[in-house]
């Protein structure tokens, strides 16, 4: 792609029906438990995404027979009964927080030794807390550079399970991984939440879907739950929802531009919690429907301003930011501190991009509060190789002049088509 791309107000309000492809999160939970089940499974609509593919290139370092058909967004995945066939591997993630701490959970499982490894940004991404929790359940965890961080190396024996505590403060994705693997162990897992949980619906999502794929799950003392060992994943077909992170930036396209935008496939019974996002649109004065074929949202003549706590969907909070500038009152977004150990410090890097672009915003330690403007200035906004900083900035150059987007190949991360359906679900207000 190029270094940059400009992006080019519309002259009518936003007005598209939307088939987004699969969501990330949920691809990647089920290449897990595909893995980990009794046999054969084939997922559809799998996200053909960099997160994505680190995840199948990792299950296939650890020994697991693979097949990726990504154009036709299909993967098939030889599941071993929750063995783990390889008995050592080298596994490198990138960015891929998901793939790094889930994989990292299924290296105890095995018997030997997996090394861990990603970009440098994600060397500095939180996963101490995981590895003190598999530490806890007997396996042995070596980082490489005296803190714990990537690059790691796992050596396990392959972990018997029992209680584990945990602390989620940083990462729900901690719990999420040490949940996934509670099925393999002999003696099932216990796993309890110290503290403080962010980004719960992602673990909502999680037990619920190792519901449906077989698990015993109760819930557990002190907030935890309660895993049943050698119950493991039954083999199975299973077709991914829409990516509901994906959605927020066409119905953040609608609500900024007075519009409408139609999500086809996601509805108020799905399993990801960032379909919230529509709610926050609703609060803003938004329309919002939930009608049989998916949600639709149109905008206002002009966004309230709103203050909200996006601790449960925080991979929205940049898509919320981005039309912030143009509601009647401020934006105030809180309880987000968490973000800041994303694919970049997300809240200063909106803070920052958001006053080149001649915002006033204030920003706290776990937020902001972005001020309305009647114009953004010109400029160049700079995306800290972070995909949701792209796509989301992406829809306020439709709102105004003289927005333009560096790197916007980072989009690749969770979303490769992210700019031809840009431009296609825009075509007709141009």
């Amino acid at each position: 792609m190029p270094d940059m791309v400009r992006i080019h107000p519309l002259l009518r309000p936003f007005d598209a029906d939307i088939e987004l492809p699969g969501s990330k999160s949920i691809t990647n939970r089920a290449l897990i438990m595909a893995a980990l089940s009794d046999g054969p499974c084939r997922i559809d609509r799998a996200l053909d995404s960099d997160d994505a593919r680190r995840m199948v290139e990792g299950l296939i370092c650890l020994g697991f027979d693979v097949e990726a058909d990504w154009p036709a967004g299909r993967v098939v995945v030889q599941g071993r009964g929750g063995v783990i066939p390889a008995t050592s591997a080298d596994l490198f993630v990138g960015n891929a927080g998901t793939a790094a701490r889930f994989l990292a959970a299924a290296a105890a499982l095995a018997t030997g030794e997996v090394r861990l490894d990603g970009v440098p940004r994600m060397r500095e991404r939180p996963m101490g807390d995981l590895f003190e929790a598999l530490r806890s359940l007997g396996a042995e965890v070596w980082p490489e550079q005296g803190r714990d961080a990537l690059p790691a190396l796992v050596r396990s024996r392959g972990v018997r399970g029992g209680e584990v505590c945990i602390r989620a403060g940083s990462s729900s994705q901690f719990v999420s991984a040490l949940l996934l693997i509670g099925p393999c162990c002999p003696e099932g897992l216990c796993v309890r939440i110290e503290g403080p949980l962010v980004s719960e619906p992602y673990v909502a999502m999680t037990l619920e879907m190792m519901r449906l794929w077989g698990g015993s799950v109760e819930p557990g003392v002190a907030g935890g739950h309660a895993v049943a060992g050698t119950s493991g994943y039954r083999s199975r077909e299973w077709l991914v929802e829409p990516d509901a992170s994906g959605a927020t930036y066409f119905m953040a396209a609608a609500a900024v531009t007075g519009g409408r935008a139609l999500i086809r496939g996601l509805g108020r019974d799905s399993l990801q919690g960032d379909v919230a996002f529509a709610d926050v649109l609703e609060q803003m004065g938004c329309a919002v429907e939930w009608l049989p074929e998916g949600v639709q949202v149109r905008g206002p003549e002009r966004l309230a301003g709103v203050e909200v706590d996006m601790n449960g969907i925080s991979d929205t909070v940049m898509s919320l930011a981005a039309i912030a500038p143009f509601a009647s009152g401020p934006v105030s977004i809180r309880n987000v501190a968490h973000i800041r150990g994303k694919e970049t410090d997300r809240i200063t890097a909106v803070a920052a991009e958001l006053s080149r672009l001649g915002v006033a915003v204030e920003e706290r330690p776990d937020g902001l509060t972005i001020e309305p403007t009647h114009e953004l200035r010109p400029a160049l906004v700079q995306t800290y190789d972070d995909h949701r900083m792209a796509m989301s900035f992406a829809v306020a150059g439709l709102a105004a002049p003289g927005v333009a987007v560096a790197n916007p190949g980072c989009v690749t991360k969770t979303y490769p088509g992210f700019w031809r359906d840009l431009e296609e679900a825009t075509a007709s207000a141009r």
